[in-house]
């Protein structure tokens, strides 16, 4: 769908009839759980997205969701708090993240998942047989189906189940404001060309980042100018632009969420957990070139210094079989990705590498340190191995509108705009200020915690407003 960009205009001239108290922009995890909690809090709202369905940036990601104090972590027996959630993701972001937005969402996002579980019927389980980087404890939440996809299938039936009215193939470009920022409507793209409006009293965009934007990208991320966009082309910096338009604060806007291993030319996830447990991955000249628990988003960077911007992730059978309880891994195995070397020769005439190097890389997976990248291994790989080749991505930005902890957006001068909220992508994240500020699952949990808190301060934003 070809729209205008995205434009403020002035609430004087707005023509329309249709009301609602809420409108939400994007109906990915974030949208749709902000529209569930408003549900359950007793307020009208309908929610745009430009797609023929609900999707989003959530659909293409591994689903998993990290969450401290859950009903679902108390139920597999899991210690966790709040306060340790917190600390992980400072660590992780060498202190950079946003404080005020750290404790918001490492406080709500436990009885946003429960409220999900408890009202909505999603049926949370904790990955309790390995461990994302960075985190001290089993935390990552996922449906059965272990996908995005298939998070964003059970959120939508929530969704119908509650009557959430979701509009789709209806792309927002103008937010109608005052003199004082105060948005009185929107306007929306419908696919025959024709824009329809809507007034409403408060808007919360959830329409993601700017990873889509080539522009944008070139500008504020050249480290990822020429990489693979793994992301949803609706992250097209509309939020940014609105926001600009209305004399918003940005921040954070250089911290993304990379990815070191989207397999090539399948153009599938892999998921990190083979690294964590024990892969390794080499370049193109049999050596490997980092620690690779350090987090896939940073190992993007690293993928893509080496030649050709491109590596191998290496694992032997134990490791194959672990996978295969990932569906996104099964059908990137039923892609053709996996490969497969009978011994060290064999596997450095598939990558085309030197075999005396790769057979002294390989020599240095042994229990201990690894005194080269600082990595801890439990045990040495052994033959036969299996080996697919992967680059580093782009998945989605952590910067855009700055908000405080209730998810109102703020102005230059640090006062909250009087009803607009932001969270997920839109919004900054609690990522800090540069791709290694990435902990695994702070994507989806500044979308499910933000679209939580957002749907609160729209209810309150109602009662307080005339």
């Amino acid at each position: 769908m070809n729209a205008p960009l995205p434009q403020v205009r002035l609430a004087a001239d707005l023509q329309a009839e249709d009301h609602t108290p809420v409108v939400i922009v994007g109906a990915g995890a974030c949208g749709l759980t902000a529209a569930l909690a408003l549900y359950r809090l007793g307020v009208d709202c309908v929610v745009l997205e430009r797609d023929a369905f609900a999707a989003g940036s959530t659909a293409l990601s591994s689903g998993f969701i990290p969450a401290p104090c859950t009903q679902a972590q108390q139920a597999q027996g899991i210690t966790d708090s709040v306060d340790l959630f917190a600390s992980d993701i400072q660590a992780k972001a060498h202190g950079q993240a946003a404080p005020h937005l750290l404790q918001a969402y490492a406080q709500h996002i436990g009885p946003a998942m429960d409220a999900l579980a408890n009202h909505h019927g999603l049926p949370w389980q904790v990955l309790d047989n390995f461990l994302y980087p960075g985190h001290s404890a089993h935390r990552m939440h996922a449906v059965p189906e272990k996908t995005g996809a298939g998070l964003m299938s059970r959120l939508q039936a929530a969704a119908d189940a509650a009557g959430v009215v979701v509009l789709t193939q209806a792309q927002v470009t103008e937010l109608w404001a005052d003199d004082a920022q105060r948005i009185h409507g929107v306007g929306f793209v419908r696919p025959d060309g024709q824009t329809e409006r809507i007034r409403c009293d408060a808007v919360i965009l959830a329409c993601n980042g700017f990873g889509g934007a080539t522009a944008m990208v070139k500008e504020m991320l050249p480290e990822m100018a020429e990489a693979t966009y793994a992301g949803h082309v609706g992250n097209d910096g509309s939020a940014i632009a609105w926001g600009q338009q209305l004399g918003a604060r940005l921040a954070d806007l250089g911290a993304y969420q990379g990815h070191g291993s989207w397999a090539v030319p399948q153009g599938a996830l892999i998921s990190w957990a083979l690294m964590m447990e024990g892969g390794v991955q080499i370049n193109a000249q049999g050596q490997r070139f980092h620690d690779e628990t350090q987090g896939y988003s940073e190992a993007a960077v690293h993928v893509l210094a080496q030649p050709g911007g491109v590596a191998w992730n290496v694992f032997d059978d134990a490791l194959l079989a672990f996978a295969q309880d990932f569906p996104d891994f099964v059908a990137a195995q039923g892609a053709g990705a996996v490969q497969h070397a009978g011994d060290a020769v064999a596997l450095a005439q598939l990558i085309g590498c030197p075999s005396d190097v790769l057979q002294a890389s390989l020599n240095a997976v042994q229990p201990g340190t690894d005194q080269s990248t600082g990595r801890h291994f439990k045990r040495a790989l052994q033959a036969p191995f299996h080996a697919i080749k992967v680059t580093g991505a782009l998945f989605h930005t952590q910067g855009g509108l700055d908000i405080d902890a209730q998810a109102r957006v703020l102005r230059q001068d640090g006062t909250p705009l009087p009803n607009v909220l932001a969270a997920g992508g839109a919004a900054r994240g609690v990522s800090g200020q540069e791709v290694w500020g990435y902990l695994s699952g702070n994507g989806l949990l500044s979308a499910i915690a933000g679209g939580h808190i957002a749907a609160h301060t729209a209810q309150q934003l109602l009662k307080d407003t005339p």
